[in-house]
C-alpha cells in the first residue's frame, strides 16, 4: 500500500471515529494533524487533502476523468476503466485496487444521490449533485462486478455555429433546422444511446424567440437551452418504502397547465407519449422531444410501441403521429464524432393513414424525396426555405 493510501485510510478511520462531516475544510485540518504528513509543505498538504477529499466523499480516482470536458462516459467493469471522448471507448490508466474499493466508491456515490445500494438493493439509477447520471449495479446481479456507468453532464451550451464546427451539422443544413424552429413544426430527435440527441435538442430550444415560454418535462434534467424564459418539471422515483413515484405522463399533463409556448418532452419512453401527442394535437405547436431509435424508418413502429403502454390503439396513434409530428432529426455515432444523418418528414401512407419517414436529406445523399414536403410545410408557415430544400434548377 503506497504512502498516500495509508494516510487516506487513517483520515477516513478517523472521521468515522469522530462522526464529523468530510468538508474540504475539515479533510485539510485532518490531513495536517495525521503523523505521516507532519513533514510536508503546505502546498503538498493542500493538493493531498484534495485526493483524500475525493477518496471519501468524492469520485475518488475517476474525479479527473468526469473533469476532463471531452469526456462523455466513465464506465466501470470490475477494476477496469473505460472512457469515452466522443471517438468510441477507450482504456484509462486509472488504477483501482480491487472490487471492494470499487463497492465502497458506487454506494459512497448512490448515498450522495439519496439511493440505497447493497445486498437487497444491488443496482441504483441515480444523479450526482453536479449533474452526472450514475448507474451502479453489484454482484450478484453484476455478474464480473461491480460495474459503473457516469454519463457526464457539461454546463457548456452550443450554438449551431459550434455544432456546424463540430462536425455535427453539415453548414448546408443549418440553415434547416433554423427554419424548422421558426416554423413551429412539431419534431422528434432520434438516435442511439450516445448519439447526442440532448445536445442537439438542447441547442435548437436555444433558436426559439425569447418571447416564447418552454415548458420542459424529463426523468432526468439535462436539458439546458440558453433561453431566458425556460421551467423544467422532472421526474421522481420512489423513495426506500416504494412511495412517492411522479412518473412523465403525470408531469406532462401538468405542463400543459404553465402556459406552455414549447412543449418539450427529454426523452420519450413510455405511456407519456400519448399525452405529449394529445397536447401538440391541440394547439401547442412547436413541441419536441427525443426518442431512442436505430433508425428513421423504426420511428413509427416506436411510437406505436410506446402508445399501447398509454392504451392507444395502433391506428388512433398514427393518426395522431401524423397530425401532431412533422420532422424527425436522426443521429448517428461514427468514428469521427456524432453526426446528423438526417432530417425526415412524417407523412401518411396507405390505408389506414399509417405513419411513415421519408427523408428530406441526408449527410451523404442530399436533398431527399420529401424535400418539397418539408419545404411545403415551412412556406406555409412564413419561412424562407433554405436552399438545399429546393429542387435543382435544370438547364436552359
Amino acid at each position: 500500500m503506497s504512502g498516500y493510501e495509508t494516510v487516506v485510510g487513517r483520515v477516513r478511520r478517523q472521521f468515522a471515529a469522530d462522526g464529523v462531516e468530510a468538508t474540504p475544510a475539515a479533510v485539510v485540518r485532518a490531513v495536517r494533524r495525521d503523523a505521516g504528513t507532519a513533514a510536508l509543505g503546505d502546498r503538498t498538504v493542500l493538493r493531498l487533502a484534495d485526493r483524500v477529499h475525493d477518496q471519501l466523499v468524492g469520485a475518488g480516482p475517476l474525479a479527473p476523468l468526469l473533469d476532463d470536458q471531452d469526456v462523455t462516459d466513465v464506465l466501470v467493469n470490475g477494476v477496469e476503466v473505460w472512457v469515452d471522448r466522443g471517438a468510441g471507448l477507450q482504456r484509462a490508466p486509472v488504477t483501482l485496487r480491487d472490487p471492494d474499493d470499487v463497492r465502497r466508491l458506487a454506494q459512497r456515490l448512490a448515498a450522495a444521490c439519496g439511493r440505497r445500494l447493497d445486498d437487497g438493493q444491488p443496482f441504483a439509477d441515480a444523479r450526482l449533485p453536479d449533474g452526472t447520471r450514475l448507474h451502479a449495479a453489484l454482484p450478484p446481479v453484476a455478474t464480473g462486478g461491480p460495474y459503473l456507468s457516469l454519463r457526464t453532464f457539461r454546463q457548456r451550451p452550443f450554438s449551431l455555429g459550434d455544432l456546424v464546427d463540430h462536425g455535427t451539422v453539415a453548414p448546408t443544413v443549418a440553415p434547416v433546422l433554423a427554419a424548422i424552429v421558426a416554423a413551429r413544426l412539431a419534431y422528434l430527435v432520434t438516435g442511439g444511446t450516445g448519439s447526442g440527441k440532448t445536445t442537439l435538442l438542447s441547442t435548437l430550444l436555444g433558436q426559439v424567440p425569447p418571447t416564447e415560454r418552454i415548458v420542459l418535462v424529463e426523468d432526468a434534467a439535462e436539458l439546458r437551452p440558453v433561453h431566458p424564459h425556460v421551467v423544467g418539471l422532472q421526474a421522481r422515483t420512489a423513495n426506500v418504502e416504494g412511495a412517492g413515484a411522479i412518473g412523465l405522463t403525470d408531469l406532462v399533463r401538468q405542463a400543459l397547465r404553465m402556459r406552455p409556448d414549447r412543449l418539450v418532452v427529454g426523452e420519450c419512453r413510455g405511456a407519456e407519449i400519448v399525452d405529449l401527442l394529445a397536447a401538440l394535437n391541440t394547439g401547442h405547436d412547436g413541441g419536441a422531444g427525443t426518442l431512442h431509435a436505430n433508425a428513421p424508418s423504426d420511428v413509427p413502429a416506436r411510437l406505436e410501441a410506446l402508445g399501447l403502454l398509454g392504451g392507444l390503439p395502433r391506428a388512433a396513434l398514427h393518426a395522431q403521429v401524423v397530425a401532431a409530428l412533422q420532422v424527425v432529426l436522426h443521429l448517428r455515432r461514427t468514428d469521427r464524432g456524432r453526426v446528423l444523418e438526417s432530417i425526415s418528414v412524417l407523412l401518411p401512407s396507405g390505408e389506414p393513414r399509417l405513419a411513415t419517414v421519408v427523408p428530406a436529406w441526408r449527410r451523404l445523399r442530399g436533398a431527399g424525396p420529401a424535400a418539397p414536403a418539408l419545404a411545403r410545410l415551412l412556406s406555409a408557415r412564413g419561412v424562407a426555405v433554405p436552399s438545399v430544400l429546393e429542387p435543382p434548377r435544370s438547364a436552359s
